[in-house]
């Protein structure tokens, strides 16, 4: 019985020691890797910046409690001419450096996109280009071997798990290299704009937001024949819709964050696609960016200034659209919208300027987007109480029967259309219609267009007729 037990130490003891003597390098491996010596040269550098600001900033905390001080929440910003600031601007020159580098260029959206077509699968059914996740490694390899490492972030499983997939396990090719090009696209607009930051706070002042788009417009297919001349108004013009937009509060200045999420940079994009030649399509005109609509907009402000003193009168806004804009609504608008002793106006008398035009521009443009809506409310809510009552509808409405009338059309009774407007919003509070409602009833650009343009309200009055008349027109074989 003593042999055998002295025999199991001994066995044990055998075991153990090997095992012991073999995981030495193990621990050899964590010490290394939790050490500064297995990072390079910038990442020991960072680590090592990383370690004394925090010993800094727990140094200042623990002196800030002992002295029992408010901890500061306001820091003023160094001038422009500090050492502070001169560092801000190189580490952030730095680090934009650093993300372009690690940005995919147009041969490389190309190579990939190659790729990707020679290794897919195509659908019987559909005809459409998919691959497996089996193909979506594969192909990562020979991206990685034929552009680099760069691209290897869209690559990952959870980027393939966000496109939908077939029966197979298979997912279309052309949206993940959209996503792609959207991804790369949007990172580069980001790095543009954070060049221009200034004072690098994440918001766009108006000559900044301006800069960018000058410096886009080679870019776009669409601009590149833009006149010199023209060039500084049509920067002006476009900036104007990111700001009416992108800052609801009118704070003056752009959060990026913002912009790129925002239709409107969609919008912008859109014209690096190429025209046709004479004879073909002309580019789109209901584009805000697009360089006609820029035209005619400036072209509109200056037919309107008969004075050409730079800005417009109650008078000549009322000209605008052929006159069909009521009186109230135009008084409602200088009162809302329109600085008092705006520039050029020499203090006498409220005139709009061009950026005032502008949103006025784009508010009737754009009646069904909440931020249109709201501009218009504020013309409409005569008495700043934040909600219609029927004595505002049939107030804002008489003026707009007025011209209905002038223009020679039927009689009609305004209870009525007060009734139909109040059955078209059912708002909440039967007494009272309030934005929310407006936005609710998804017809508020409707009921606005009804309430301040008598063509408006004839397009209201005439839908059935205008809906057959499409349709009819949409049937109708094309002439050859």
């Amino acid at each position: 019985m003593e042999t055998s037990e002295g025999a199991k130490d001994a066995a044990t003891a055998a075991l153990n020691g090997p095992v012991r003597s073999s995981m030495l390098w193990v621990e050899q491996l964590r010490h290394y890797v939790g050490s500064v010596e297995s990072l390079g040269s910038e990442a020991a550098t960072e680590m090592e910046t990383k370690k004394i600001l925090l010993e800094a900033y727990k140094e200042r905390q623990h002196i800030a409690a002992a002295a029992g001080a408010i901890p500061s929440f306001y820091r003023k910003k160094p001038s422009d001419n500090s050492a502070g600031t001169k560092v801000q601007r190189l580490a952030k020159f730095r680090f934009l450096k650093k993300q372009a580098e690690v940005l995919l260029n147009a041969d490389d959206l190309d190579t990939m996109w190659v790729l990707l077509r020679e290794n897919c699968s195509v659908d019987e059914a559909s005809g459409a280009e998919k691959m497996n996740y089996e193909d979506f490694c594969h192909i990562a390899t020979l991206c990685t071997e034929q552009i680099g490492p760069k691209c290897r972030k869209f690559f990952s499983a959870c980027n393939f798990l966000k496109f939908e997939k077939d029966d197979f396990g298979r997912i279309v090719i052309l949206p993940f290299y959209l996503y792609v090009m959207r991804t790369v696209s949007l990172t580069q607009a980001r790095i543009d704009m954070s060049e221009l930051d200034e004072d690098g706070d994440g918001f766009l002042q108006p000559q900044e937001m301006e800069a960018y788009i000058r410096g886009l417009i080679p870019n776009l297919a669409q601009l590149r024949n833009i006149p010199p001349p023209f060039l500084s108004m049509y920067s002006r013009i476009a900036a104007r819709k990111f700001y009416f937009f992108c800052d609801p509060l009118r704070r003056g200045k752009l959060c990026i964050k913002k912009v790129l999420l925002s239709n409107c940079l969609a919008e912008l994009m859109e014209l690096h696609q190429e025209t046709e030649e004479e004879g073909g399509e002309p580019e789109p005109a209901d584009n805000w960016f697009s360089l006609s609509s820029a035209q005619r907009i400036c072209d509109t402000f200056l037919g309107l200034d008969k004075d050409m003193n730079g800005t417009l009168s109650k008078e000549e806004l009322q000209v605008y659209s052929d006159g069909t804009l009521s009186e109230i609504f135009i008084e409602r608008v200088f009162d809302e919208h329109v600085r008092r002793g705006g520039r050029g106006s020499g203090g006498k008398a409220r005139e709009m300027d061009f950026d005032s035009f502008l949103d006025f521009v784009l508010a009737l443009e754009n009646r069904e987007t909440p931020e249109g809506l709201t501009y218009l409310f504020k013309c409409l809510d005569l008495q700043n109480r934040g909600f219609l009552t029927t004595v505002d509808v049939h107030t804002l409405f008489r003026d707009v029967h007025q011209k209905w009338i002038e223009g020679g059309n039927y009689d009609l009774c305004i209870e009525d259309v007060r009734d139909e407007i109040w059955d078209m919003v059912k708002p909440v509070d039967p007494l009272r219609i309030t934005l929310a409602d407006l936005l609710a009833c998804r017809q508020g650009g409707t009921i606005a267009s009804m309430l301040t343009d008598v063509r408006g309200f004839w397009a209201h009055d005439n839908r059935e007729n205008i809906l057959q008349e499409e349709e009819e027109t949409a049937e109708a074989p094309e002439e050859e």
